[in-house]
C-alpha cells in the first residue's frame, strides 16, 4: 500500500536520524538549555536574518497552536481564522478548551482576504454594547493555507499592515512553511516572514523531524513569560535537545528548501497528470496539496493500492487530497500516474 493521505507518515530525514544518533549518549542540560538548543536558536536567527527574534521548540502542531494563541490572548479575547482553517476544524477544540473563542471568514480557498477581516472588523465596532462579544485580537492563518494554497508578499503587507492599525496580532502557522515558499505561486522568502506577523512557526513534523515545531516570536508583547506558559500546557520537553538537534540538520546546508523542493515538485508532476487526464482540481494548488475530484467508483478501484484523505463528498464524487512529502519518491509517483 502507498500511503498519499499526508505528509507526516514516514519517520524522520536520515541525516536528521544520524544526528540524533550520534549525540545520544552525550549529558546536556534539560528543558531546552543545552548548547545544542543554543545553536539551534543562533541558526533560525541567521536563516531569518534576524537577531531580535525569540525561538522555542515545541513537539507538534496542534500543542503549538493552542500554546501560542492562548499565551498572547485574554479570557476575553478571540482569535480569527479562515473557515477551513487548522485550528477551526482540526484541533478538537483546543484553543477554545483553554478559553479563548475562534471567530471565522467564510473562505473558498482557504485564505484569509483582508475584505473580509475587515467586514468581520468592522461588525464588532458597530456594536453598541462591544463587551458583550469576545474581542477580537489575533489573526491566525496557515502558510500554505489547508487547502494548498498561497499568500503572495503583498497580501501579507496588506494583511499585516491592517493588523497593526486595528492592533490586533498576526501569528502564522507553519506547519508546511518550506513547502509553501518554494512553491512557484508565491514570492516569499523565509526572511520575509518576521517583517510580516507577529509570530510564527517552522514546521518539522511534516517536513523531515521525527517531531518538532521552532516558534519564532517577534512582537515583544508576547515574548514576556512564554516558557511559563510552554511548561503549564505541557510543551516543555525534559529533554529538550532531541527538538532543536534535529532543526539543526535541518537547516544545515538548506537541507529543509531541498527536501521541499523534492516534494513540491513531485505534487507537480501529479498536478499534469491528474490535469491531463482530465480530473477537474477542487482548488488551485501548487503546493505538496493537490485537491481532485474522483469518481467514487474509480477511488474505489484505486484504494486498491493506495490511500488518501477524503476531503468533501459531491454527489456520487468524492475530493481527495493527495499529499506528496519530503520522503515520496518518483517510484510512487509514477506508479499512482500510471493507475490514474
Amino acid at each position: 500500500m502507498i500511503r498519499f493521505d499526508s505528509d507526516y507518515l514516514e519517520g524522520a530525514h536520515p541525516k536528521v536520524l544520524k544526528q540524533i544518533v550520534e549525540t545520544n549518549y552525550e549529558q546536556t542540560e534539560g528543558y531546552g538549555r543545552d548548547d545544542y538548543t543554543k545553536k539551534a536558536v543562533d541558526k533560525i536567527r541567521k536563516v531569518l536574518k534576524n537577531e531580535d527574534v525569540d525561538v522555542h521548540f515545541l513537539v507538534g502542531g496542534t500543542q503549538t497552536n493552542m500554546i501560542v494563541v492562548n499565551s498572547a490572548l485574554r479570557s476575553y479575547e478571540a482569535v480569527i481564522c479562515p473557515t477551513s482553517g487548522h485550528i477551526n476544524v482540526h484541533e478538537a477544540g483546543a484553543i477554545e478548551s483553554c478559553g479563548n473563542k475562534i471567530l471565522t471568514c467564510t473562505s473558498m480557498d482557504g485564505k484569509l482576504y483582508l475584505e473580509d477581516l475587515k467586514a468581520l472588523i468592522k461588525q464588532y465596532e458597530s456594536e453598541d454594547v462591544p463587551e458583550h462579544r469576545v474581542k477580537p485580537k489575533m489573526i491566525c492563518i496557515s502558510l500554505p493555507t489547508e487547502c494548498g494554497t498561497n499568500y503572495t508578499k503583498k497580501e501579507l503587507v496588506d494583511l499585516y499592515n491592517y493588523c497593526k492599525k486595528k492592533k490586533l496580532y498576526l501569528y502564522i502557522d507553519g506547519a508546511r512553511l518550506g513547502y509553501g515558499l518554494v512553491a512557484k505561486d508565491t514570492d516569499l522568502k523565509i526572511e520575509d516572514i518576521p517583517n510580516l506577523c507577529d509570530v510564527f512557526y517552522i514546521g518539522g513534523t511534516k517536513q523531515g523531524t521525527l517531531f518538532g515545531e521552532a516558534v519564532v516570536i517577534i512582537n515583544k508583547e508576547l515574548k514576556k513569560d512564554f516558557r511559563y506558559y510552554m511548561k503549564q500546557k505541557g510543551g516543555l520537553l525534559a529533554k529538550g535537545r532531541l527538538l532543536s538537534i534535529q532543526f539543526l540538520a535541518l537547516l544545515d546546508k538548506d537541507l529543509y528548501f531541498k527536501i521541499s523542493k523534492v516534494a513540491v515538485s513531485n505534487a507537480m508532476k501529479i498536478r499534469k497528470a491528474l490535469l491531463n487526464k482530465g480530473y477537474d482540481l477542487y482548488y488551485d494548488s501548487y503546493t505538496n496539496q493537490q485537491f481532485v475530484i474522483m469518481d467514487n467508483n474509480k477511488l474505489k478501484e484505486l484504494e486498491k493500492e493506495f490511500t488518501f484523505f477524503k476531503w468533501l463528498t459531491i454527489d456520487n464524487k468524492t475530493v481527495i487530497r493527495i499529499c506528496t512529502s519530503w520522503a515520496t519518491t518518483e517510484e510512487q509517483v509514477d506508479k499512482l500516474i500510471e493507475e490514474l
